[in-house]
């Protein structure tokens, strides 16, 4: 019944302010003895001291001022207000929705008009206390009410805030796992389709090489299906998710693929090794992976140079062909993938025509930054 109530009550709350007015309008006119007074003025008082009630909402301080003052118009026709219904009822109000000045002068003013006028009216000290506890009680009602509606909004904003919080982690994880599958896929296939092409056309002619092609297909395509179920993994959200990735480590496995494809790598390092963080080792791999992949693709090259360029603060990746010139495939999504893993990184991200032919990707991934995010 409660519930329902107040479901109606945030439906219509014109029509419940409207309701509460007109209850307290009618409880002054009967405890005062208002009905059949020859005097109107005393039901204009008691108007004024309720009927405003419509606008508590609006303007909550305001209405009280006029609730107190149609309550002193009250108590000097009739020497006392002993239920203030309609001044109860907007000292809730601004307790519940003013701020603290208003709540502060509302109740400075209520225990000075209620001292003031029960000593004019000679009442004992009893009567003031139950005066003034009356308005206290109302008072304090309308700030457990602001506290509990503090508490809800404060509830919604956090529930809202995780929501979005969810929503984001969620979209970033859709946008790294569509990243993966895409390097995953476009070099795997690339791969296989180079070697599915040359296979036939060596299996008389030049039987080994024939063979190693159909080996590499295979083995390809199981590292393919390998990636793809820890990628998946994620969301299945079973025992593979977020098993390690293809790192540094992997380089050299993926020059080997490379070469079975007919295309000559040479990986070379400069500076000594340093320790990398995950996020940078499996960021480098994807480039690499991609670079490569877009030159077996477009580039129509014979050769790439994968080098790899150590500091203490930074690992720059470069790798060059002697394509072309338009190995990056501008129309897909290669380039857009890498710049986005470099840039999650914090590193910096290049790819262009080099000025002999060919075509240079760059990456230069910052170590230390990596560090310090994971500390």
């Amino acid at each position: 019944m409660w519930e329902w109530t107040k479901a109606l009550a945030a439906r219509y709350p014109a029509a419940l302010d409207a309701l509460i007015a007109i209850v307290a309008f009618l409880g002054t006119i009967a405890g005062h003895g208002a009905v059949g007074d020859p005097r109107p003025m005393v039901v204009v008082f008691a108007a004024v001291s309720a009927l405003p009630l419509v606008w508590r909402r609006r303007a909550p301080f305001a209405v009280a001022l006029v609730c107190g003052a149609g309550s002193i118009g009250l108590i000097a026709m009739h020497g006392a207000v002993d239920w203030p219904y309609g001044q109860l009822v907007a000292t809730y109000t601004v307790a519940a929705a003013s701020p603290f000045a208003a709540r502060a002068v509302l109740v400075a003013g209520t225990v000075a008009g209620v001292a003031f006028t029960q000593q004019t009216l000679d009442k004992p000290a009893g009567s003031v206390l139950t005066s003034g506890g009356i308005f206290l009680v109302a008072f304090a009602l309308g700030t457990v009410s602001r506290a509990r509606g503090d508490r809800i909004a404060l509830l919604e904003e956090r529930t809202r805030r995780h929501a979005e919080e969810r929503e984001a982690a969620a979209a970033r994880e859709r946008e790294r796992i569509a990243r993966d599958m895409h390097d995953i896929l476009a070099h795997s296939i690339s791969m296989i389709a180079v070697q599915a092409e040359a296979g036939p056309l060596l299996v008389h002619r030049d039987p080994e090489r024939a063979a190693r092609a159909f080996d590499a297909i295979s083995s390809t395509a199981h590292d393919a299906l390998g990636q793809l179920r820890r990628t998946l993994g994620v969301l299945r959200g079973g025992p593979d998710d977020r098993a390690p990735q293809p790192g540094l480590e992997s380089l050299p496995a993926l020059a080997d693929r490379a070469r079975e494809a007919g295309l000559a790598v040479t990986v070379t390092e400069r500076g000594p090794s340093v320790p990398v963080p995950p996020e940078v080792s499996v960021a480098a791999y994807r480039v690499v992976q991609e670079s490569l992949t877009n030159v077996v693709r477009h580039a129509r090259a014979g050769s790439a140079r994968v080098g790899l360029d150590w500091s203490a603060s930074a690992l720059r990746v470069e790798i060059t062909d002697d394509g072309r010139g338009a190995s990056g495939g501008t129309g897909g999504h290669g380039l857009i993938g890498m710049r986005e893993r470099v840039a999650a990184c914090g590193g910096e991200f290049s790819a262009g025509t080099a000025g002999g032919g060919g075509f240079t990707v760059t990456a230069t991934l910052p170590l230390e930054r990596a560090e310090a995010a994971r500390g």
